[in-house]
């Protein structure tokens, strides 16, 4: 089921949520998410567990955000050592 952000927030009002990302768009160092399927809500106390094993496109957001956006970090420290 695809929905936009507001209508999760309105489905599932202030919890967390376990959300598949079906389309986002970049905006400097920000994805933005416009359209999700909602897996289902999350317990507060599983909520930090459940968001480092979310398997990729999938994350948990709490729902009393306004918009669903994702903080992209590049660190230009981090660098690869190619082996042999």
């Amino acid at each position: 089921m695809t929905m936009k952000w507001t209508e999760v927030r309105k489905l599932f009002p202030n919890q967390f949520v376990l959300i598949s990302i079906l389309h986002a768009h970049r905006e400097g160092n920000k994805k933005i998410i416009d359209e999700v399927a909602p897996i289902r809500s999350v317990p507060d106390e599983e909520a930090n567990r459940l968001f480092f094993q979310a398997k990729p496109g999938a994350i948990v957001y709490h729902t009393s955000n306004e918009k669903c956006v994702i903080n992209i970090r590049e660190d230009s420290l981090i660098r690869m050592r190619r082996i042999p």
